[in-house]
């Protein structure tokens, strides 16, 4: 009996050892033996981590386009190494009056930033009630079919926004925007291919539920698909989802004719994936004043004491306004100012794990070396130009450039960055791979040096006692400094 138990424990300790040696050389595999490479290996509800062996980081424009009847989206090379690193991938729309982006869903998380004029937004929750209707009375809804009953539109929540809006859109929720205003819309996206809540694999995919894309621009379409390697995420990335089905199928699922199911598949349908709407959108929504006035009023209310549990997913905020100067988080006179969305007032960021800035900087005034502590940073430049400069863990400049306008970088998570804004002020916005993502500073009064006690940073830096107090104390701004050597300036 003895010598049964010492075999069962014999055979326990070589399968335990066998396993132990099995992780060690996956582990080695996907870290040691690539070079100090992140694997691909996350787990569910973790990120997924890319290639961050980065050498060289680079102020990037969008390197491709996809024009349609009434704008153009145009998109950065998400197989770019820093896009890569930090599993994002992104692009700009630009829509003209009137124009209609078709509805749509991605496989990701996203961050929408309005950088020029205002629309409405329609985003589908999957189960939630059709809250906005028509009543018989209602003009809107008021036509007659065929003689009949008097029809009654009722749809979700319409949500208007504006320049400075930031909207946030869960993986998988279809959605549409309409560009309402006299002036072109702008927008600029990121999406998250490393979140949680995307469980395919690394490469954006729109999926359409109208429309006919592909009809668009085959020239364009062919110098895409040599641009992105022959990547299969982009490749099928064209014409909607009912294209697929047989037409009977349609029919008989949405109860209509064959000669409206085809057109659902948009088989006939040049316009692209923005179209252009005859007249206005008839749309039921409140008047825009009205819906203005209790956005700000539900905005106030929830910044001094909302927490969240209030809302459900079907009358969840969306969009919060980060340009507005007076709802600063940070503010310099001489320097600038940073203003953050994240869970904490706007709750919906929790349930995507995602986050946005707004930074300005004033003339020559600049942000000290600094490190997001978990997550990567996605920066495009709204207005003028900085000189950045972001350090690795090798103490090697990966970036050391001006960014301009309209250009974008990803400043990985723990790069120290650094930026100073040139003779016409810097301005940017930034989304970031985590909820609530914290930063902290290598100088200034919150510090991490000024946290530190006087010897050791004399006997780190070989310096003496007086000096290192001067490394210290010398600068009592926090994360917006105004520049010395260019004296004091009043603010405009």
């Amino acid at each position: 009996m003895a010598k049964t138990s010492l075999l069962c424990v014999s055979l326990c300790c070589i399968v335990l050892f066998s396993c132990s040696v099995a992780f060690g050389q996956q582990e080695a595999l996907a870290y040691g033996q690539q070079g100090g490479r992140w694997g691909e290996q996350g787990q569910h509800g973790q990120r997924r981590q890319g290639d961050c062996q980065l050498n060289n980081l680079n102020a990037q424009e969008p390197q491709h386009r996809i024009q349609a009847e009434a704008g153009v989206t145009e998109f950065w090379d998400w197989n770019d190494d820093q896009f890569q690193c930090a599993g994002v991938a992104a692009c700009r729309n630009t829509i003209q009056p009137r124009g209609l982006f078709l509805p749509a869903y991605t496989n990701a998380p996203s961050l929408v930033y309005i950088l020029r004029g205002r629309g409405i937004q329609g985003v589908m929750m999957s189960g939630c009630p059709e809250t906005y209707q028509s009543s018989q009375q209602s003009e809107g809804g008021g036509r007659r079919e065929g003689g009949g009953q008097r029809f009654r539109d009722q749809h979700q929540k319409i949500r208007r926004f504006r320049e400075g809006d930031v909207i946030a859109l869960p993986a998988g929720v279809a959605h549409w925007c309409y560009n309402d205003g006299d002036s072109e819309l702008v927008v600029v996206i990121m999406e998250d291919l490393g979140n949680h809540q995307n469980q395919l694999d690394n490469n954006p995919r729109k999926f359409f539920l109208a429309g006919n894309p592909q009809q668009q621009g085959q020239g364009q379409q062919q110098h895409q698909r040599e641009s992105y390697r022959h990547r299969q995420g982009q490749e099928q990335n064209f014409g909607n989802v009912f294209s697929g089905f047989d037409t009977e199928v349609l029919a008989e699922a949405f109860g209509v004719d064959r000669e409206t199911a085809r057109k659902l598949q948009g088989q006939d349908d040049n316009r692209g994936h923005i179209i252009k709407v005859k007249g206005d959108l008839q749309v039921l929504r409140p008047s825009m004043s009205r819906e203005e006035q209790e956005e700000q009023e539900r905005g106030r209310e929830h910044g001094r004491r909302a927490n969240g549990l209030e809302e459900t997913i079907c009358s969840a905020r969306l969009v919060e306004n980060i340009n507005d100067p007076s709802r600063a988080d940070i503010f310099n006179p001489r320097a600038g100012r940073l203003t953050t969305v994240n869970s904490f007032n706007l709750p919906i960021l929790n349930y995507i794990r995602l986050s946005a800035e707004k930074g300005v900087l004033y003339r020559n005034a600049l942000m000290p070396p600094h490190f997001k502590m978990n997550a990567h940073c996605v920066l495009y430049a709204t207005r003028g130009e900085a000189r950045m400069q972001i350090v690795d863990q090798r103490g090697q400049a990966v970036f050391n450039d001006r960014i301009r306008e309209g250009q974008m970088v990803v400043v990985p998570q723990n790069f120290v960055v650094s930026k100073q804004a040139g003779d016409e002020g810097f301005e940017w916005v930034a989304m970031k791979t985590h909820e609530n993502a914290k930063y902290t500073a290598l100088a200034g009064r919150t510090s991490a040096l000024r946290a530190m006690p006087v010897d050791v940073l004399a006997n780190a830096y070989q310096i003496s006692r007086d000096e290192a107090m001067r490394l210290k104390m010398s600068r009592e701004e926090t994360m917006l400094m105004e520049p010395r050597r260019s004296g004091r300036r009043d603010v405009a």
